[in-house]
């Protein structure tokens, strides 16, 4: 009897060395399993899109300056660099795959984005071509030319409203929608379809901002009410984007007032004259270098979605 008791003693003593290997065993699942549940990233993505979520709120709120504009458009950059990662990650490619239709829809609206800014970047070189001219004119003391120039604005301007028009096609509501539509399959497709519905949302109100700054910089100064809502409503509501690019806006003003009666400037009201037009070309000149990026990205982004729908074929 001693010796059974002993051993049961013993077999006590085994067992209380167990649950000191179960934590570490735990612990050691729980690791491994971390990365499966979220892709890092699918956090830096989600970074990105909260640092898009406040410069929206603040574009809205206070004029729109060269400044703030090439952070959102660098921001939107990123944003879709960091989208072409994700959609080459193989899990990407499973989640995608049971939704064909939704990436089909995705590759048209990415085509919008694409054929938006090619047709931006069009624009703004036909500018700086007329900008440059137009210098060259004012030296010369040629108001012919110069109309030309003031009329370029005019087009382009024009150009603007109609790629927002453009971009209004792309059906955002549809995308966010699809996020709730259909029951997610795991955590990853879950975040997934969401990220991918709010970049689509983003590079919508970025570019927008973009456009309509444009336009309303160069519009002509006697906007109507009306014309001003159609430009910068935004649900219903006129927020501070109606007032364009402040830099932008100053610049043309001051131009346009600078070209009346031209033949009748001092050398000295001519230098300042060439001095601002300068300003303004340096400024298009930034925008045109930054939006070039955003371009490339857009385009990056739409070759990584075609690739995916090739696979699922």
């Amino acid at each position: 009897m001693v010796g059974v008791f002993r051993r049961s003693l013993s077999f006590p003593n085994k067992n209380q060395n167990r649950p000191s290997a179960k934590p570490h065993i735990s612990h050691h699942i729980r690791s491994i399993s971390l990365p499966c549940r979220s892709h890092p990233l699918i956090s830096e993505i989600k970074d990105e899109i909260n640092q898009l979520t406040r410069w929206t709120s603040t574009s809205k709120s206070n004029a729109q300056t060269s400044t703030s504009l090439s952070q959102g458009l660098t921001l939107l950059k990123d944003t879709h660099e960091t989208l072409q990662h994700i959609l080459n990650l193989p899990q990407t490619l499973e989640t995608l795959r049971s939704h064909p239709l939704w990436v089909e829809k995705l590759l048209e609206d990415f085509l919008r984005f694409v054929d938006a800014y090619g047709m931006f970047q069009t624009s703004i070189m036909a500018l700086k071509e007329q900008h440059s001219s137009a210098q060259m004119a004012i030296r010369k003391r040629d108001h012919s030319k110069v109309v030309a120039c003031v009329k370029a604005k005019k087009k382009i301007s024009n150009q603007m409203e109609n790629l927002v028009s453009l971009l209004r096609c792309v059906n955002v509501i549809q995308h966010q929608q699809h996020c709730t539509m259909q029951l997610p399959s795991s955590v990853v497709d879950a975040e997934l379809r969401h990220v991918i519905a709010d970049v689509m949302s983003f590079t919508v109100s970025v570019s927008v901002a973009l456009f309509n700054g444009i336009a309303l910089s160069f519009a002509s100064h006697r906007l109507s009410w009306a014309r001003i809502f159609k430009l910068s409503s935004n649900g219903g509501r006129v927020n501070k984007e109606r007032e364009g690019i402040k830099e932008l806006r100053q610049l043309d003003r001051v131009e346009m007032e600078s070209l009346c009666n031209l033949k009748k400037k001092g050398d000295q009201e001519v230098r300042l004259l060439l001095k601002n037009m300068r300003d303004l070309e340096e400024f298009i000149s930034g925008i045109e270098s930054v939006t070039e990026k955003v371009f490339r990205a857009l385009i990056n982004s739409r070759v990584a979605l075609l690739n995916i729908l090739t696979l699922t074929h």
